[in-house]
């Protein structure tokens, strides 16, 4: 068992070049107008147009050629349709033919007033390729139909016309054959009347090319009263099809330092488009080389035959690997090959691969396929192209199991691989990240809060970097494009909803110049300190008390800071100027946060406005001063009445237990 001496070609083949377009689907080759109908001039001059027609094979009407079925007319280049000579009477019906490498139709002038004339219409047809010769007993005139395959609605469509010059009065044209009245069935019918013929669904060239009808007139009661007369129905090929390798994968090998030439492979695909069409000539191409080392065009593909040829010295054939990667990403990068003769079932024809040199930093790992027996090599730790562009490993392939002693087995069995990194443009890096800096609250606005510092990867580039604010919830924060100074634009707030645990967190982006630009991200997180600017407040604000209470408890108040400590407790409770008579209220304090209102005597029924006035303990402290509204009710029979004091209603048990409740909570 040995590394194969050969090459292996490793190429993807494109899919076979075609000469149309999808755009070809939507075009329908032939005649635009089919049937035309003129008066009978009292003559005909030469060369004076009579009418224009309009032909497209859709491929551009590369050698197009109009025949008539008069040889006393033609149709110029331009379409147009003119006399050659000076002629008054030439019958009752002219046909067009067109044709061009890739499509033909039929086109039908009525003259009306014209007059028939003997044996005037034996040669219409003699220029088609396919279509019989109207036989001259009969006055059934029949042409070839063409139609293209994968019409589109609607359906049915007139698709030709029939014409019998001597069809006696109340005579009816009848279609038969295959497609009509045989399977497949109801594709095709006549108009009795008229005689056109229309399809009614869309047709496939590649399931039936061509369809042979008949054509005959009966008369009322359905007897035979001329024909039958073939009609040939042809379906013009669309490029519907694409060209398939039927077989596959398809491996060739060459011997390194073969000379240039040397024939490697044939590629053969198939197209089940009209083989008379351009639609099934099959272009060859390479489409790509792996691995495109030591050139990238190694190999020659004949457009038209498909055989594979080297184009390189002999020498850039050699059989050492080549493999390609970008920094940065991991992942398989070649498949090594060997050959063995062993019988695949067994331990004697499994590869086991090992990297014996070239990979100090672990970088490189190499795995068996089961299906293949090739050596897998992968990249699992992202290479630096700026540390190093090129690494070469030396790689063993050996059996699973041990070589049989005293037997000759050729060539040694290691291989080496030169691997090229390519360089990625990568994104600035910030450092560090994240960027933590501790400010006051309420810093003036400008101040400089730091300067960021992002750097380039790309040391071989020598790029230029530039930043810009990235998210910044609260729009507070400013940052220089050029040197990443931030400053403020707006006064830092601890206590806004963006700020979370007194840590306000903004992202920021670096912008290398590179073609495209690669982009960095860095996060600030600035940790805001207290400051105290939030005075402190009270709860509740309203309180109820019985006018004949013997308990003059009247609330207990509590207050709360939205600052720090300590910027908080413990809390100062007083009244703010009394505008009551003294002895009549007292705040005691409980505990940092706490305090009871109380009377020190009963009141009169009325609602009542005290002052409290609360400061916390910061330096300079804050101050609140709350209105605390007390409504003195009338509590009678268990019941309270504050109507009077405009007062919601509580029982005098209610009051007292909630009293009691607060204070048991503290």
């Amino acid at each position: 068992m040995q590394p194969r001496t050969p090459l292996l070609l490793c190429v993807l083949l494109s899919q076979v070049l075609l000469l149309t377009s999808a755009e070809d689907l939507d075009c329908t080759p032939g005649f635009q107008q089919k049937v035309f109908h003129i008066n009978q001039p009292a003559q005909f001059i030469e060369d004076q147009a009579i009418l224009n027609l309009t032909f497209s094979d859709c491929k551009g009407n590369n050698k197009l050629h109009y025949e008539v079925s008069s040889p006393y007319f033609k149709v110029n280049n331009d379409g147009s349709l003119v006399a050659l000579k000076n002629i008054t009477a030439v019958g009752k019906t002219l046909f067009v033919h067109a044709r061009t490498p890739h499509a033909e139709d039929m086109a039908e002038l009525m003259i009306v007033g014209g007059k028939d004339i003997q044996g005037s219409l034996q040669d219409i047809f003699k220029f088609a390729r396919t279509s019989p010769v109207p036989r001259q007993k009969r006055s059934i005139v029949v042409s070839p139909i063409l139609i293209p395959e994968n019409q589109r609605q609607p359906f049915p469509r007139d698709v030709g016309k029939v014409v019998d010059s001597d069809r006696p009065e109340g005579s009816k044209f009848r279609l038969t054959g295959k497609g009509v009245d045989q399977e497949p069935k109801g594709i095709f019918r006549i108009n009795e009347n008229t005689g056109s013929v229309s399809v009614t669904r869309t047709l496939d060239r590649e399931t039936i090319a061509t369809y042979q009808l008949f054509v005959e007139t009966t008369d009322v009661n359905g007897k035979t009263l001329e024909g039958p007369v073939p009609l040939e129905v042809i379906v013009i090929d669309q490029n519907d099809n694409r060209p398939i390798f039927r077989e596959g994968p398809y491996i060739g090998h060459v011997m390194e330092g073969s000379p240039t030439g040397t024939m490697v492979m044939r590629m053969t695909a198939f197209d089940a488009d009209d083989p008379a069409t351009d639609n099934a000539l099959l272009r060859y191409n390479i489409r790509q080389q792996t691995p495109d080392k030591p050139s990238p065009n190694m190999f020659y593909i004949d457009p038209e035959k498909g055989d594979i040829v080297t184009v390189v010295s002999p020498a850039l054939l050699d059989r050492e690997f080549q493999a390609t990667v970008e920094e940065g990403v991991v992942g398989v990068i070649v498949n090594l090959t060997v050959e063995d003769k062993d019988d695949p079932s067994t331990g004697a024809w499994r590869a086991a691969y090992t990297i014996i040199n070239g990979n100090p930093g672990q970088s490189f790992e190499i795995h068996t396929n089961p299906q293949t027996n090739e050596g897998m090599l992968s990249v699992v730790k992202p290479l630096d192209y700026e540390i190093s562009a090129f690494h070469t490993l030396l790689i063993k392939v050996e059996n699973e199991d041990p070589l049989v002693p005293d037997v000759s087995y050729g060539p040694s069995s290691t291989a080496t691989v030169h691997i090229t990194v390519l360089d990625v443009n990568e994104g600035p890096v910030f450092y560090p990240d994240p960027m933590m800096v501790t400010r006051q609250e309420n810093i003036s606005v400008g101040s400089v809060l730091l300067t960021v510092n992002a750097t380039d990867p790309d040391s071989l580039q020598h790029q230029t970097i530039r930043y810009s604010v990235y998210k910044d919830p609260a729009g507070w924060l400013n940052i220089n494009p050029i040197n990443g100074t931030v400053d403020t634009t707006a006064v830092l707030d601890r206590e806004s909803p963006f700020v979370h645990n007194s840590v306000y967190t903004a992202l920021f982006l670096a912008i290398d110049s590179g073609n495209p630009p690669a982009t960095g991200t860095g996060t600030l997180l600035i940790t805001l300190e207290d400051v105290n600017d939030n005075a402190p407040f009270i709860y509740p604000t309203v309180a109820e008390v019985c006018d004949d209470a013997k308990n003059l408890s009247v609330v207990i108040l509590g207050a709360s800071d939205k600052d720090l400590h300590p910027n908080t407790d413990p809390f100062k409770f007083e009244i703010h100027k009394q505008a009551v008579p003294d002895k009549v209220w007292k705040v005691s304090k409980i505990n940092n946060t706490h305090a009871l209102v109380s009377l020190l005597q009963n009141l009169n029924k009325a609602n009542y406005h005290l002052p409290i006035m609360v400061t916390d303990s910061g330096k300079p402290p804050m101050t609140n001063i709350t209105d605390l509204r007390v409504q003195v009710c009338s509590c009678k029979n268990s019941k309270v009445d504050c109507n009077a004091a405009g007062a919601l209603h509580f029982s005098v048990t209610s009051v007292l237990f909630m009293s009691l409740f607060s204070l048991a909570c503290l």
